[in-house]
Formats: C-alpha cells, sequence, structure tokens
C-alpha cells in the first residue's frame, strides 16, 4: 500500500460539511487542504452503478486537473427492504429542479417502505468509500459502513443528507439528533477513514 508523503491534498467535494469533516480527521497529519470549490473544478459526471467506480471517477478527475493528490468519497444509504436502494443514486432521489431536497427524498423512502410494508426493524446502513489517487493515476481505495434503522417521523436538526432518519444500531437516537461530532467518530465515513489512514499516513 502507498504512503502518503505530499505535503497538500485536494478533497474532491463542493460539500463544505464533508471538507470540514475530512480536514478535521487529517489535522494531525499537518497536510495543507483544498478542495474542488477552492480550485474552480467542476463536477465529473458520475457514470458508475457503484460507489467504488463514482469515487475513482471524481478522484482521479481531480489529481489529473491539478497535479494533486485527491481524496474522494462516494456514499449513500442502502435500505434492506427496498432491495438496497436508494444506494448509489442516494443523492439523485434528493434532486429537483431547484436543488436538492433530502426531506422530500427521505418521504420517498420511507413511502416506498410502506408501499411495501416492510417489517420492523425496517433494517439500513450507510457505506462510504473513499479514494486516494495520485497524478499517476495509483490509487488505494477504503470501505466503510455502519448498520442501523430507517425510522419515522425524521428527527433532528443536525448532520446532513439522511440522517434524520437514520438511527444506527446501539442508539435510540438518529444521526439527525445526534452532535456533530459524535457522529464522525462513529460514521461510515469514520470508518472507512480509520483504514485510510492505517494505510496510508500511519
Amino acid at each position: 500500500m502507498r504512503k502518503f508523503t505530499e505535503p497538500k491534498l485536494l478533497v474532491a467535494t463542493h460539500n463544505t460539511g464533508k471538507l470540514e469533516e475530512i480536514a478535521r480527521l487529517l489535522e494531525p497529519y499537518g497536510i495543507a487542504i483544498t478542495s474542488n470549490a477552492e480550485m474552480g473544478l467542476g463536477e465529473p459526471e458520475e457514470t458508475e452503478d457503484n460507489f467504488v467506480g463514482n469515487a475513482r471517477i471524481k478522484a482521479h478527475a481531480a489529481a489529473q486537473a491539478t497535479g494533486l493528490p485527491a481524496l474522494a468519497d462516494d456514499s449513500g444509504i442502502e435500505v434492506d427492504a427496498l432491495d438496497g436502494a436508494p444506494g448509489v443514486y442516494t443523492a439523485d432521489w434528493a434532486e429537483t429542479p431547484n436543488g436538492r431536497d433530502f426531506p422530500m427524498a427521505m418521504r420517498k423512502v420511507w413511502d416506498a417502505l410502506e408501499a411495501k410494508n416492510a417489517p420492523f426493524p425496517r433494517t439500513a446502513r450507510f457505506r462510504s468509500t473513499l479514494v486516494l489517487a495520485w497524478p499517476d493515476g495509483h490509487d488505494e481505495v477504503f470501505e466503510g459502513k455502519i448498520e442501523g434503522q430507517c425510522v419515522w417521523p425524521m428527527r433532528g436538526e443536525e448532520g446532513h443528507g439522511y440522517d434524520p432518519m437514520f438511527q444506527p444500531d446501539g442508539y435510540d437516537i438518529t444521526f439527525g439528533e445526534m452532535d456533530r461530532w459524535e457522529k464522525n467518530k462513529i460514521s461510515h465515513r469514520a470508518d472507512a477513514f480509520n483504514k485510510l489512514v492505517n494505510g496510508c499516513f500511519e
């Protein structure tokens, strides 16, 4: 596994919450962090039907465009009773002509569960795939997940995306009710990050 030795890393995202989360996790390593937004990069089209493929597209596009090593994340929620949907299309379920509407997307998930009369608990997991790509085309892949269940009504104002309807195993609160930095210690992204840090930064 290739070790990360460069002084600067590009995080291939326009999502400020995700950028903050990643910057904080990498703080101990003294690496300068930049992002797609800061570098004026657009979002490449995500044409794969799996998290690894889409994270690879984003990481390699950013590395090629800037000459910097780039880290990309592709993540989503898989609901068992919906055969793993929305999965890789997690963000697409929230798309509207006026931007992303996650309360609408969560209602769509719950309505689909109700239509199927899915039994309780309505198990689900968040998955995160991190790809660290170098400008020479090399990459390393790390996958994380956290198991839980979908609950209704939505609860909590914290987090982002589908967090208010996801209750992780072992907790009686949703990600939406959990302190953001507390969530970041146990989340799917934290799981993938621990593997990244152990593989490339330690």
